[in-house]
């Protein structure tokens, strides 16, 4: 674990872009039981977090027209009960970290794991992002 002083500025850039922390495994279940689509973010103090993955996630915030219902995140090696039960819901999938998921009504509906996000620019995140909010978070139309 890293001193928390260094890694508040990691956790505000996601919280400024309208993405609650989860900082314990109950609020992370909170959040998931709740109906609709959520976007789960496993922020990490890496590199690729950093200069692609946060920056991102912010882009495809900005420039979607749909978006999943709520947003939370949470941080491995920081916030380890969180982490672990987030990782708990992206069921058959490996650790990774970073990592984005999107869940409906609590089941794993896409996920993009750290050896994407190392391949990937900022932008190609986000605009894989925003290819899956428009896929899976869209309203349904009668």
């Amino acid at each position: 674990m890293y001193p928390e002083l260094m890694v508040i500025p990691m956790r505000e850039e996601l919280v400024r872009a309208g993405i609650e922390e989860a900082r314990s495994a109950e609020d992370v279940d909170t959040a998931l039981s709740r109906p609709g689509t959520t976007m789960v973010v496993v922020n990490s103090i890496c590199g690729c977090a950093a200069g692609k993955m946060r920056p991102g996630v912010r882009l495809a915030l900005t420039n979607s027209a749909n978006k999943p219902d709520r947003a939370i995140t949470v941080f491995a090696g920081q916030d380890r009960e969180a982490t672990e039960k987030a990782r708990s819901y992206f069921e058959g999938n490996p650790p990774s970290s970073p990592a984005i998921a999107i869940l409906r009504e609590g089941k794993l509906v896409y996920l993009m794991q750290r050896f994407v996000i190392e391949q990937s620019t900022a932008q190609q995140i986000a605009g894989e992002l925003v290819r899956a909010f428009d896929e899976l978070c869209a309203p349904a139309t009668a």
